[in-house]
């Protein structure tokens, strides 16, 4: 990807969306880029992402898309080095995956398993890690985790078995990160969108990408360093552990 030229000099709030070509990330990239911020959409195949690589050319600069499948470290890095020097405002590690055997107790892929481990948990730590200077570099310092009420061991009711515990993972992950940045002004939060109609989610969910990705934002703009390390919905509740 050719960024565009003097990239740097853009004084907008940034943000970094991961799972950018479709469903919620493609809507937060909609909607910070209608907003004014610079936008750094990341996904696994651009060539494919037609509406991405669409609003990436209406928007001018104000929108680039970017290849890296964020399982594999030595993509992310270069795409930390492509970027090196770019306050980031905001880290949205969007992209997740849900395996469909490995749902329910006794009955579960050990290697599905293991696949989305390294997509929910892993992938989104190591991003956050390959992007903390640029984040520090910012101005609002924000790392948001796309995490899910599934992960919360406060509203489990059973099924989803590999995807709840990928999730308590990733908010363990929360946890530890906003207490060992809280000394660097550094905000982590979980967030959980709802049951978004999403391919993930099913086109009969309830709620719709854009009023998911409204009401995320809207906990986003109202952060504070006292609130990290926190979870919530697309409403603005605080979600239980």
């Amino acid at each position: 990807m050719i960024l565009p030229q003097n990239p740097w000099e853009e004084t907008m709030p940034s943000v970094l969306v991961t799972g950018a070509n479709r469903g919620i990330g493609l809507e937060f990239v909609k909607q910070y880029a209608a907003e004014g911020w610079r936008v750094f959409a990341v996904c696994r195949d651009p060539a494919k992402a037609t509406e991405l690589n669409d609003l990436a050319k209406a928007s001018g600069v104000k929108v680039t898309v970017h290849e890296a499948e964020v399982t594999d470290q030595k993509a992310v890095a270069r795409l930390a080095a492509a970027l090196q020097g770019q306050p980031i405002d905001l880290l949205m590690n969007n992209a997740g995956i849900a395996v469909r055997d490995a749902m329910t107790f006794g009955d579960s892929n050990a290697e599905s398993w293991l696949k989305a481990f390294n997509v929910n948990c892993i992938a989104p730590t190591k991003v956050a890690e390959a992007f903390l200077p640029n984040l520090l570099a910012g101005d609002k310092k924000i790392v948001a985790m796309m995490s899910s009420r599934l992960g919360s061991h406060a509203y489990n009711s059973g099924g989803w078995l590999a995807y709840r515990a990928t999730k308590a993972a990733l908010n363990s992950v929360v946890l530890t990160m906003a207490a060992e940045l809280q000394g660097k002004g550094v905000i982590t939060v979980a967030l959980h969108p709802g049951h978004v109609a999403t391919d993930m989610g099913g086109a009969s969910a309830p709620v719709t990408p854009a009023q998911s990705v409204t009401g995320l934002r809207k906990v986003i703009e109202n952060l504070n360093p006292k609130k990290s390390g926190s979870f919530y919905d697309y409403t603005g509740a605080e979600l239980a552990w």
